[in-house]
């Protein structure tokens, strides 16, 4: 298996492990075949983000147990589809996001300079 490159074009490092998140729950924002949301943008959800991606119809705040889904909260990192973060970031309330972590399939969606433009300032440990 080939290693996954960030939009740095680095190794791909860990977005989060809790909440566990990546399309493959392993942490990382990684992407295959089956990934047709394409779940590559490591972010730190905002209450704004979340209230946005709810009123289109997918609810990240909510708990689901039935899917070991814990419900986010602001601050948590996940795995963002690049488009929905793209459309976030259209109507102005793209989250910020973790470079080390968004998987280098996202330079499809979004250019560099705008994820530059939106990364976090200061990288804590999830």
């Amino acid at each position: 298996m080939m290693e996954s490159l960030n939009v740095l074009g680095e190794k791909l490092e860990v977005c989060c492990t809790s909440p566990m998140t990546g399309f493959y729950r392993d942490g990382f924002c990684q992407t295959g075949p089956s990934d047709f949301g394409s779940h590559v943008i490591c972010a730190a959800v905002t209450a704004e983000f979340l209230e946005f991606t709810k009123r289109r119809g997918n609810d990240l705040s909510t708990p689901r147990p039935e899917y070991s889904f814990p419900g986010l909260k602001p601050g948590d990192r996940w795995c963002l589809c690049a488009s929905r973060w793209k459309e976030a970031l259209d109507s102005g309330v793209a989250p910020p996001v973790v470079l080390s972590a968004t998987h280098q399939k996202a330079l499809e969606v979004v250019p560099l300079e705008v994820l530059q433009e939106h990364a976090l300032s200061i990288i804590d440990n999830c």
